[in-house]
């Protein structure tokens, strides 16, 4: 009896953490589809990248959070402005999606469409802020109390301290989302809007079929799914009840193409809005790209330790001071990033994560950079780079191929780590300069 009764418990082990994940991957997908549906009723699309993040729907929530919080919330900044300066951070790096998607941003809270002719042509006080921008995108290192002390002493055109902490977390933000568009390989093929080549309307999204939803719209099921089976003549269906569902088919038909026409026509506007927004009028050094952080050691440059300044013990607390909020966000974002639920390691993660911030110039005392060697492998290195400090397309073709062996939420979850490893790494270099001029 007890073999029979060993015999019979593995199966029904089996049973139960199958019912788990199937209960696991239900939540998640009710999950997704909220965030969702909140971006739909709100913005009303889905924008691509938030789809290349649904198979983190834990990370998603809290990106998402806070891009809205600094982008649409509270804060000493205009709307305009919040916008603009989006446009000016994804055009360092020739991310056409991201400053097609913030011009259509920028005119629908009331921009100026001239100010999307160029940087020229807006106004004095967001074209101070060109020169931190172009560093911070490229060589953060150089991020300097000069700069700082410029922007907040230039008479009528000064910065106020609060303004100028929540431009920096934007362009920042833009910056290392810059480097997920490109390190997702899908610059060319994202679309601001959740639009599909068979030009169904932007109200579903196409994970929950790809994730098992029964509920998919009638319209974008197979024909074998909602196509009426063919009934012989003497079929029990009488005359009455054929006619009332082909009515009933009728009426449908005209409402879903009622919709898609309505659909269609607003994104054609949206298009035609966005289109002619061209990156390079927003770029006065061109030239200007990454070096080499190890080479710049012989020009003075010191390494940025960690254990003198960190995100924990004074990043934090000062951009939640000069920005309510924004630092409780920030965190979650990097925390949650990092205990995602993954195939990866906590070591290789750590890894993947100190070594963004060795090639852009932090150093952390406590770990052993060998480590880095042991666990990434030369083509996972130089992928990691590409992304993370020389994203643009124009200047070299990103193409993570050391990342193709892996599951696509896999590989979305490396970029997400270059993202945030990035964002923190530009957020310490700007809060130190900001904390060095405050002191002075």
């Amino acid at each position: 009896m007890i073999i029979c009764a060993n015999k019979m418990e593995y199966p029904l082990r089996t049973q139960c953490q199958r019912a788990h994940k199937q209960v696991t991957v239900s939540g998640e997908n009710e999950r997704v589809s909220l965030l969702f549906m909140k971006a739909l009723v709100s913005r009303g699309s889905v924008d691509a990248v938030s789809q290349q993040m649904a198979s983190h729907p834990q990370y998603l929530e809290s990106f998402l959070r806070t891009q809205h919080y600094i982008l649409h919330m509270d804060g000493p900044l205009p709307l305009p402005y919040r916008h603009y300066i989006a446009i000016m951070a994804a055009a360092q790096h020739h991310c056409n999606y991201l400053v097609y998607l913030h011009s259509a941003q920028f005119l629908r809270v009331g921009g100026d469409p001239l100010w999307l002719q160029g940087l020229e042509a807006a106004p004095p006080r967001l074209r101070l802020l060109d020169h931190i921008n172009k560093v911070l995108a490229h060589q953060p290192w150089l991020t300097a109390c000069s700069h700082i002390q410029t922007l907040l002493k230039s008479g009528e055109q000064c910065w106020s301290l609060a303004e100028l902490v929540q431009a920096v977390v934007i362009l920042a933000h833009c910056h290392s989302l810059c480097s997920f568009v490109f390190g997702c390989d899908t610059d060319n093929d994202l679309v601001p809007l959740s639009k599909s080549t068979n030009g169904v309307p932007p109200i579903f999204c196409p994970f929950d079929a790809a994730n098992g939803n029964a509920d998919v719209p009638q319209s974008l099921a197979t024909p074998s799914e909602h196509i009426p089976r063919r009934r012989s003549l003497d079929s029990s269906c009488d005359m009455v009840c054929l006619k009332e569902r082909i009515q009933k088919s009728q009426e449908e038909r005209e409402k879903r193409e009622e919709l898609l026409l309505q659909t269609q026509t607003d994104i054609e506007e949206e298009e035609e809005m966005m289109c002619f927004t061209d990156p390079t009028h927003f770029i006065t050094d061109p030239d200007l790209c990454y070096q080499e952080f190890a080479r710049r050691e012989q020009e003075h440059f010191q390494v940025f330790r960690v254990q003198d300044y960190s995100w924990e013990d004074h990043g934090f607390s000062l951009v939640n001071r000069l920005y309510s909020d924004i630092g409780h966000l920030l965190d979650d974002r990097f925390r949650s990033v990092t205990t995602l639920p993954s195939m990866h390691s906590p070591d290789l993660k750590r890894a993947i994560w100190n070594y963004i911030h060795c090639v852009l110039g932090i150093r952390y005392d406590d770990y052993d950079y060998g480590e880095v060697n042991r666990l990434l492998e030369r083509d996972l290195k130089m992928s990691i780079k590409a992304v993370a400090c020389f994203p643009d397309a124009t200047k070299t073709p990103v193409c993570p191929l050391s990342l193709a062996p892996l599951k696509p939420s896999e590989r979305i979850h490396v970029n997400l780590l270059i993202m945030e490893a990035r964002l923190q790494a530009e957020l310490l270099y700007a809060l130190r300069a900001i904390t060095q001029y405050m002191i002075a």
